[in-house]
């Protein structure tokens, strides 16, 4: 069931919104060749306490950590770890929720790690930039698809894969609530979107195949060809006069 929030609740998602946005500002002043995966999911940790958030992936299904750090061919869901060190040339998607009086923000960037590849540079923009769109189709009135369409459309006209096994989703006092919201597919169709309603937008694209695999971890998703991977979201409320995005930095 979708649920419509109060200005109140949008409100507080709005406060949510900002813990998350300035925890991945905190990653992305930290991000340089030589630091671990884990000295990162600390950086976040230690903030959250300190501003009396809850990270809303720690313990989530089990999950051990309370960011997500995938690397290169990493999609989503990657542990971090106090092994897994950064190199130059690297890209890494980190996803960050945070649950504060109640309700949920949620989102996700990807980062170069020193000198990357023209090809990397150009997904993360391609990503990106899909996400932008999505979020401009998501008009109070449209349909649910109009921002599948949207996002699956510039992907696919750069030349990059829309990966299919993985969704945005509505948020609020739950991390994960309806809608579900696929990156492709035709628009005009799905839920009528409405004031009220919050939405994580979150595109993850392929250079090549769409494909994608799990790893024995139970956790982490890698393309299923070893290409590189990329991922950005954001929480978006709709109101009357259109849309605002909650995590905005």
């Amino acid at each position: 069931m979708v649920t419509i929030k109060s200005e109140r609740e949008l409100n507080l998602m709005r406060e949510a919104g900002k813990i998350v946005a300035d925890s991945l500002l905190l990653v992305e002043q930290n991000i340089r060749p030589g630091i671990s995966t884990g000295e990162l999911d600390e950086i976040v940790q230690k903030h959250m306490k300190k501003v009396g958030a809850r990270p809303s992936f720690l313990g989530y299904n089990g999950f051990p950590a309370a960011i997500c750090t995938s690397i290169n061919d990493e999609l989503v869901h990657g542990i971090p770890s106090h092994s897994r060190i950064l190199e130059d040339g690297d890209i890494i998607s980190v996803d960050i929720g945070a649950e504060y009086k109640g309700y949920h923000g949620d989102s996700a960037k990807t980062f170069a790690v020193g000198d990357i590849s023209d090809t990397a540079r150009r997904l993360m923009q391609v990503t990106k930039d899909s996400l932008t769109k999505g979020i401009a189709a998501a008009r109070p009135g449209g349909r649910l698809t109009d921002i599948s369409y949207a996002i699956q459309t510039h992907i696919e006209s750069n030349g990059f894969s829309v990966v299919r096994d993985y969704t945005g989703h509505g948020i609020g006092q739950s991390m994960h609530e309806d809608p579900q919201i696929l990156n492709y597919g035709p628009p005009g169709r799905g839920i009528k979107l409405r004031p009220g309603m919050a939405l994580a937008i979150e595109p993850m694209v392929v250079v090549g195949s769409y494909q994608v695999k799990e790893l024995n971890n139970g956790w982490t998703v890698v393309s299923a060809d070893g290409s590189l991977c990329a991922h950005f979201e954001h929480t978006i409320g709709i109101y009357e006069h259109g849309t605002e995005i909650l995590t905005r930095q």
